[in-house]
């Protein structure tokens, strides 16, 4: 059963490095029951290459620019941008030119206990492009080439 969340800087759980960028969770899957929150900063050219996953994932960009691609269509996204990916739709970013700052939501899945695999599994300084394509599998992730 869901609980009420209130999250405070002070309260917040550490940033997780993946692939050179943080994403903080505020409210994991076990938290509410069905869907996860995070705030995602990142410098210039970080970001992750395409890929999909059986969950939708929306970001709202809050900070800076983040270029986007979803499917086909390409976006450089300013902040006040909504991106809505359906489950299965193949998409990527990399943050813009001063880095840059979103506000995700994702719909089932567990995409917070990926992260946190992502985060303690894979050294992103020289990362094993083998290793994380089966880390992403694991949590049901496909890594497009």
């Amino acid at each position: 059963m869901a609980k009420a969340i209130i999250t405070t800087n002070d309260r917040r759980s550490s940033p997780l490095n993946v692939g050179g960028f943080s994403i903080t969770v505020l409210a994991s899957e076990s938290e509410t029951d069905g869907y996860e929150i995070f705030h995602s900063e990142g410098t210039e050219g970080k970001g992750p290459g395409p890929h999909y996953h059986p969950w939708d994932e929306s970001l709202y960009i809050t900070k800076g620019q983040v270029h986007c691609g979803v499917g086909e269509e390409e976006i450089l996204a300013s902040p006040g941008t909504l991106v809505h990916i359906p489950a299965g739709t193949v998409h990527w970013f990399r943050f813009g030119e001063d880095g840059g700052e979103f506000i995700s939501m994702t719909s089932k899945g567990n995409a917070s206990e990926m992260f946190t695999a992502f985060s303690k599994g894979i050294n992103w300084e020289s990362p094993n492009r083998a290793e994380l394509v089966e880390l992403a599998a694991k949590h049901g992730q496909v890594v497009v080439d």
